[in-house]
């Protein structure tokens, strides 16, 4: 597991980016990879962790947990 910090996450649209504590690319964090039950979402500047992939358009965060 990686950790990072959100950088920006839309509730509405159910996306938004994390940047990773070992520098490089933002991943792509979408609301379906948020562990948990009940309305899923992330806060700006949340710490969490993930399993770094690579989705369709580029890096991509996968089974995120909220910190």
């Amino acid at each position: 597991m990686e950790t990072g910090i959100v950088k920006w996450f839309n509730s509405e649209k159910g996306f938004g980016f994390i940047m990773p504590d070992s520098g490089g690319k933002d991943l792509f964090a979408h609301f379906s990879e948020i562990q948990g039950s009940g309305h899923r979402s992330l806060q700006e500047n949340q710490r969490v962790s993930y399993i770094a992939g690579q989705g369709a358009k580029g890096p991509q965060a996968t089974k995120i947990t909220p910190l």
